[in-house]
């Protein structure tokens, strides 16, 4: 199998390797078991990922869409709503493109999963309908990540969300919360319909719009419930890219092939790193690393419970093979908890930063004079390094997750933003940027500016039962070109 055995060789290495690197206590090793070689490798990790190696006998039949539609298995709806959604889709083929690009990183992963608990394989393409495929997608129910869970939802499936890490973006993590919950739902409804309107619209509402249904004599199916625009469209949205995904070419469209293997594999951090190092050290792109591990909310990985990262297959060697020859501390900044009332002009210079920076760095408003108390991310060495470039990638997220209820969507500004680039960039006018900023003459760099409002309480929920939320997307044109 000559395709597989530079793979093979390099997970086994990981398996058996100490790192003799200067700083022996900062390891990285990657948890591997090893089946026959005349079966496909399997790896396991700390989160229990399987990820298949197909030997190079299996490749030439290796299109994932074939074996996605080899699994559609949810029965057609009886709705125009379908040829809606078709029809919307069919007509925007950049979009579908960038969407498809994206998906690439993740879809076998996610296929691999939905086929392991045997659900249908429409499942896999929610992400299309919740996200578009986008890491950093975040709407104005605060929402996040390819599956778009919101805080609490996240919580009750085990995403752990602070200043460093939101599970919610974990590719892994939030997979297998999804999937989970959609089982949950499928064995609480029985019908895939049911499950799916419960996802989007939460399950209490599904079963009072049922009962409401029941007193009057009526069917409780989904075509016969009362309910929200946003979930009577939901599942005709994925009907219609199902539909799309199987004859492409009847819409007018082609689909890339996606290799039917592995993209990623999952390396266990058994010490801090940051990540902009380990990027370099596997040869790929910040935007590449980010879009594998869009979890983490810092430059640098400290967040004790996140164990794993994820590298493109074919980087793991070298990632390996850099690390082992690195010689210097895998670390370049730190955690600083500075005294609420601190003066930012007084701090910036002790921590060896200009005040623009440490605001930059930490997601603190333009306007900000004083420390709150929270936790800062400074050098370790005291000195200022290219920080801006360093931190714009992790700035697609809008804003950190402090704990607490935003009134707004937000953007850091970057070098290069403009009003008008961050009014067209969010499909809003300048104006209503000025009416929810105040005066904005000028935008600074580090400057918080709000992009959204937040959808009404009344609004119908999502995802947390009967006190779950309306989500209304907020898809950045910009970030989904460059992701």
């Amino acid at each position: 199998m000559p395709l597989i055995q530079p793979i093979f060789s390099a997970l086994l290495a990981l398996c058996t390797l100490a790192f003799p690197i200067a700083h022996a206590d900062e390891q990285l090793a990657l948890s591997t078991s090893v089946t026959d070689h005349a079966a496909p490798l399997i790896l396991s990790n700390a989160r229990n990922i399987k990820l298949e190696l197909i030997p190079d006998d299996d490749l030439a039949a290796g299109d994932l869409w074939v074996r996605i539609r080899s699994g559609f298995a949810m029965r057609d709806l009886d709705s125009p709503l379908v040829a809606k959604h078709e029809q919307w889709y069919a007509s925007r083929p950049d979009y579908m493109a960038r969407m498809t690009d994206r998906a690439r990183r993740y879809l076998h992963h996610i296929t691999v999963e939905v086929e392991r608990r045997g659900m249908p394989s429409e499942i896999a393409l929610l992400p299309m309908i919740e996200s578009a495929f986008n890491p950093g997608a975040y709407s104005t129910a605060r929402a996040s990540g390819i599956w778009q869970f919101i805080p609490s939802t996240g919580k009750s499936f085990g995403m752990q969300q602070n200043w460093w890490y939101d599970g919610r973006r974990d590719i892994v993590s939030a997979t297998n919360g999804a999937l989970d919950y959609l089982q949950k739902l499928h064995d609480m409804f029985g019908d895939w319909e049911l499950a799916l309107a419960a996802y989007n619209w939460g399950e209490g509402a599904v079963q009072r719009a049922q009962a409401r249904n029941r007193k009057r004599g009526l069917p409780v199916n989904y075509t016969s419930l009362k309910m929200p625009n946003e979930t009577r469209n939901y599942v005709p949205k994925l009907l219609a890219v199902k539909n799309i995904i199987a004859n492409p070419a009847s819409f007018g469209l082609v689909l890339e092939e996606i290799h039917d293997e592995p993209y990623f594999a999952a390396v266990s951090t058994a010490k801090h790193i940051d990540v902009k190092l380990a990027a370099q050290l596997a040869d790929i792109s910040m935007e590449e690393f980010a879009a594998l591990n869009p979890a983490h909310n810092r430059p640098v990985i400290l967040q004790d419970n996140s164990d794993l990262i994820l590298l493109p297959v074919g980087a793991v060697e070298t990632f390996r093979a850099n690390l082992e020859s690195y010689d210097k501390p895998l670390v370049s900044w730190q955690a600083y908890q500075p005294k609420k009332g601190e003066r930012l002009d007084k701090l910036a210079p002790r921590l060896g930063l200009s005040v623009a920076t440490l605001k930059s760095v930490n997601g603190l408003p333009g306007r900000a004079k004083v420390s709150t108390g929270q936790t800062l991310l400074v050098p370790v060495n005291g000195e200022e390094s290219e920080a801006e470039d360093e931190f714009s990638v992790f700035n697609m997220h809008l804003s950190p997750f402090n704990g607490r209820a935003s009134r707004a969507t937000k953007h850091i500004v970057r070098k290069g933003d403009t009003l008008g680039g961050l009014a067209r960039r969010y499909r809003v006018s300048i104006a209503k940027l000025k009416q929810w900023n105040g005066p904005l003459k000028i935008i600074r760099v580090g400057q918080v500016i709000a992009v959204a409002q937040v959808a009404s309480r009344k609004a119908s929920g999502r995802r947390a039962g009967s006190k779950s939320r309306s989500h209304k997307m907020v898809q950045a044109k910009a970030a989904r070109q460059s992701m």
